[in-house]
């Protein structure tokens, strides 16, 4: 049973690389305008690449291929030291690819991997969403027969509707029956390769019905045979100067990259290892650069057809691989009349997939304001492009991580008079959890911005007189680190509870906030005595405080209210 499983799974993923090739072929043909490269040259970044990626890298879904975004940010600083798709201009290319992957080498050493974790789900879906927007913008304008410049998406979509009078009519009613064919097959018959088919059949109809000479725009000729290895031929000085371009491709390559593996890996269940990812993408770069080829990402449209099509392994990418090769060596003739609008069609369709409705909503339903970090993600990719857009995403998110350790929960600890256990109440004047003892929880680590909420809170609990307790005990559970200005608020803080007489006491203190107490002199202040690793003993003993002290007559103390 487990052997034919195994077949059907390597068979499928055989079927689902001939439908990505269908589809990713005339879409890195695409990429190559951005790059102002030749169209052949994106044909080599799905040969060598991906052989290099599946070797190296441990994504299982991974598609490492030419991308807009890195193309877009060498091909405007490149086209200043050399006249695009010359043999220099190439050779430039070649050249940041090879610095590209010296990088990402570099950045597995150190382990970089780590910067992934900084991508939370929430921002995940929003990037994932946005690129999804991005993409299926930037398709209208084939789709509509319009010749579009600009490379930002909000420039795009203007210029679009600015040239609407001037779509072609064949070729929206082109784009239109594709996208239905695509979108109601998806429905009636998923396991269908349609998008292969759809290639495979425009093709045939191109080359019979001659489209291109009824206004449909075709791709056009394409160089056949096999890239030769090679270093590309560049001076120091120029190699020096193409280290700035080169570091903004390579946090590009990682941050989408990882972006793009996490989503796709929470998908369906797998591990995630981001450093070997990155010594993929060093080999696969390495590859391009070798071959004469531009720098290569990890795509996350390409990616989201690689799984549309039932990859589930690396073989897909293997399979698609194979297909270049052939391709190359015997079949550009009849890929030249594929039209651009049925590529655009098809890769609108899988750009439309990329938007999870459903996680959005779900988001939305659980944690209303992470749904707006989400949006926010999705927002920024679409308006100022992705790279700028994940590392917004980033900076919200350990925004939002600092808001919540700056206005962390506080509580006392209260007995219930029913069960006659310690429950949270809030902060309130006056309340003790019983006869002279409070019993307080700060529920975050202390530093220079939330501190001060520490000392406030302490001082509202002694401002009364005729209820100022004699022990404060704190549950420092969840305190696991002191900085140094939190360390001189509370010094002072403890120095003045000493002098009203008021004892400080901490419980659950572990070995790495004793040594923090240790190194900023907070122990000599409250006193060695008064620090305890369990919370019952540091109860215990401001109990025998208070038990030994001569307490006066006290009023009866106010409830404790229950928490909002």
């Amino acid at each position: 049973m487990e052997p034919d499983r195994t077949m059907r799974g390597r068979l499928r993923d055989i079927v689902a690389g001939l439908s990505l090739a269908s589809m990713n072929i005339p879409q890195v043909l695409g990429y190559t305008r951005i790059a102002q490269m030749p169209a052949v040259t994106g044909l080599y970044t799905v040969l060598l690449p991906l052989i290099a990626f599946a070797g190296f890298g441990a994504s299982r879904h991974l598609v490492v291929a030419a991308d807009s975004a890195t193309a877009a940010i060498f091909s405007s600083a490149l086209g200043r030291m050399a006249v695009p798709g010359s043999a220099h201009y190439m050779a430039l290319v070649s050249t940041v690819a090879l610095l590209s992957a010296g990088f990402l080498l570099v950045a597995r050493l150190f382990r970089l991997g780590f910067l992934a974790d900084f991508l939370s789900r929430t921002v995940l879906v929003g990037f994932m969403a946005g690129v999804g927007v991005q993409v299926a913008l930037a398709m209208t304008r084939d789709m509509l027969g319009i010749d579009v410049t600009a490379h930002n998406t909000m420039l795009q979509l203007f210029q679009t509707v600015q040239r609407l009078p001037r779509l072609n009519g064949p070729t929206l009613l082109l784009s239109a029956g594709i996208v239905a064919v695509i979108m109601a097959g998806e429905r009636l018959a998923p396991r269908l390769p349609l998008p292969l088919l759809t290639v495979m059949g425009a093709i045939v109809a191109s080359m019979m019905f001659d489209l291109a000479g009824h206004g449909i725009a075709i791709i056009g000729p394409i160089e056949s045979g096999l890239p030769h290895l090679h270093l590309p031929d560049i001076s120091w000085n120029e190699m020096l100067a193409l280290l700035p371009v080169t570091t903004s491709c390579v946090f590009v390559i990682i941050a989408q990259s990882a972006a793009t593996s996490r989503a796709f890996a929470q998908r369906f269940h797998d591990r995630v290892n981001d450093n070997a990812d990155i010594l993929g993408l060093a080999a696969a770069n390495a590859a391009a650069g070798l071959s004469g080829t531009f720098s290569v990402n990890g795509s996350p449209t390409q990616t989201a057809m690689a799984v549309q099509a039932g990859a589930r392994t690396q073989l897909a990418q293997l399979t698609f691989a194979a297909i270049t090769m052939i391709v190359l060596l015997f079949l550009t003739g009849p890929l030249q009349y594929l039209p651009r609008c049925v590529l655009a069609s098809i890769v609108f369709t899988v750009a439309l997939g990329m938007i999870d409705r459903r996680a959005m909503m779900a988001i939305y339903r659980e944690s209303p304001g992470e749904c707006g970090l989400a949006l926010a993600t999705a927002a920024a990719v679409i308006s100022i492009g992705v790279e700028q857009g994940i590392f917004l995403a980033i900076a919200l998110s350990l925004f939002r991580h600092v808001r919540h350790s700056y206005e962390p929960h506080t509580m006392l600890l209260c007995y219930d008079m029913h069960s006659g256990l310690l429950e949270p109440q809030p902060v309130s004047t006056g309340v003790q959890t019983a006869p002279g003892i409070v019993l307080y929880r700060f529920c975050a680590d202390l530093f220079y911005a939330n501190s001060m909420r520490f000392v406030s809170d302490i001082r509202s609990l002694v401002a009364p007189a005729r209820t100022q307790p004699d022990c404060i005990v704190v549950d420092a559970s969840a305190i696991t680190d002191i900085d140094f200005s939190a360390a001189s608020d509370l010094r002072d803080l403890f120095t003045d509870l000493r002098q009203q007489g008021v004892r400080i006491i901490f419980g659950r203190v572990t070995p790495y906030l004793r040594a923090d107490m240790d190194r900023h002199r907070i122990t000599p202040v409250i006193g060695t005595q008064n620090i305890y690793a369990q919370l019952h003993t540091a109860m215990a003993a401001a109990e025998h405080i208070v038990n030994m002290l001569p307490l006066p007559e006290r009023a009866s103390l106010p409830a404790a209210p229950p928490l909002p």
